[in-house]
């Protein structure tokens, strides 16, 4: 990029948009969110009045070929994820979506070879890959603190759905209710899959696993009413690396617990590393480390380099990880080297993981990975 400052325009002006991207950019001062987009004239008008941003349109393509614009961030529903980021490619724009891309791999796939054919980065919202605790236990793994990894424990717990009053959003109204479908495991297991595989130092050969439905009757947002939703709610997964790494994945929508819910944890032949993403007594994250030698856990100071400019432990977790998104997002951008973490190329190994987890359920037996033409 010739320019020092990155300019972006981000598609959606929902929740999660005004939580997390759009000030995610604001906080960069190499970054400004020039335009925003939204089919909601209400939610773009007030997204606008509220972040300082003047351009509003309620279609992303009267952006596409505006020189100016250097990032379109994708910040919609799952549906459209897909065709934005496809069309700003296209278009000679670096692109940050949301999870994920594509339900089937091979389509996210493409879209990472496009961006590399055309000489674009990309970048998922793998939000927890970003925080800096967990920043800094892939470092520590890297220095060998942990020595040979042998197990990987990986737990994603989210209480919102307990109560089937809450309205769902992650659910298809009119999917067929005698078939098992795809939700929490894709939704919100994705980026604790994400860390397994950045920190499990060896390729994936073989998954097994299972998914449930605890509560079947739920209210679905888009209707406001409650039907039989039959959608994997809970779900459990071994997962066998080369050349020895054992690694076990949980996700649910029902496992009692705060937000945003993930624990890692990694054991080796010389220590191991819990990272725990959880807002609780006032800190959204902690590190605890043991070794060999010295078997209590003790909790580790998450060193400064790992947080963006003003960020602490006690700040919001999406306010604080999202920062750092962006943050590594804009460096990878203005440094010209070819270091570009969390791209579509690893949202589609993500996503051929989560393909084969459900095909593991749907057989009853060991999946063999990758999976080769299999979606």
């Amino acid at each position: 990029m010739a320019r020092d400052r990155v300019r972006v325009a981000v598609v959606g002006a929902g929740r999660w948009a005004r939580r997390a991207h759009i000030p995610g950019w604001q906080r960069d001062p190499r970054a400004e969110v020039v335009a925003l987009v939204d089919t909601d004239r209400d939610a773009l008008a007030g997204a606008g009045r509220d972040f300082g941003v003047d351009r509003l349109t309620t279609d992303y393509r009267d952006l596409l070929d505006d020189p100016t614009i250097d990032v379109v961030d994708v910040a919609t529903a799952n549906t459209a994820h897909f065709e934005i980021s496809e069309a700003a490619l296209v278009a000679g724009k670096h692109v940050l979506c949301e999870k994920p891309v594509h339900r089937d791999y091979r389509e996210t796939r493409r879209l990472s070879a496009l961006a590399k054919a055309n000489g674009l980065k990309t970048k998922l919202g793998f939000t927890f890959r970003y925080a800096p605790a967990v920043q800094y236990a892939k470092r520590l793994i890297d220095e060998g603190f942990v020595g040979e990894p042998y197990l990987f424990n990986g737990f994603e717990q989210n209480s919102q759905w307990i109560d089937p009053r809450t309205p769902m959003r992650q659910v298809d109204p009119d999917a067929d209710p005698g078939v098992l479908a795809v939700s929490s495991i894709e939704g919100y297991g994705a980026p604790i899959i994400d860390i397994m595989h950045w920190w499990a130092g060896g390729e994936l050969t073989s998954v097994v696993g299972t998914m449930r439905n605890f509560v079947p009757e739920r209210v679905v947002a888009s209707t406001g009413r409650s039907q039989r939703l039959n959608i994997d709610d809970g779900d459990m997964w071994i997962c066998e690396f080369g050349p020895g790494l054992l690694a076990s994945i949980q996700s649910s929508y029902v496992a009692v617990g705060n937000l945003p819910g993930i624990e890692a944890r990694v054991y080796g032949s010389e220590g191991a590393v819990i990272v725990r993403l959880v807002a609780e007594h006032g800190s959204c994250q902690t590190i605890r480390t043991a070794t060999k030698d010295a078997v209590e856990f003790v909790e580790r100071e998450i060193p400064r380099e790992f947080f963006p400019e003003g960020g602490t432990s006690r700040e919001d977790w999406d306010s604080l990880f999202y920062a750092n998104l962006c943050a590594d997002f804009v460096s990878e951008l203005l440094d010209g080297t070819p270091a570009n973490q969390g791209d579509f190329g690893q949202g589609a190994l993500v996503q051929e993981t989560i393909n084969a987890f459900e095909a593991a359920h749907r057989t009853r037996a060991w999946v063999d990975f990758p999976l080769g033409g299999a979606a």
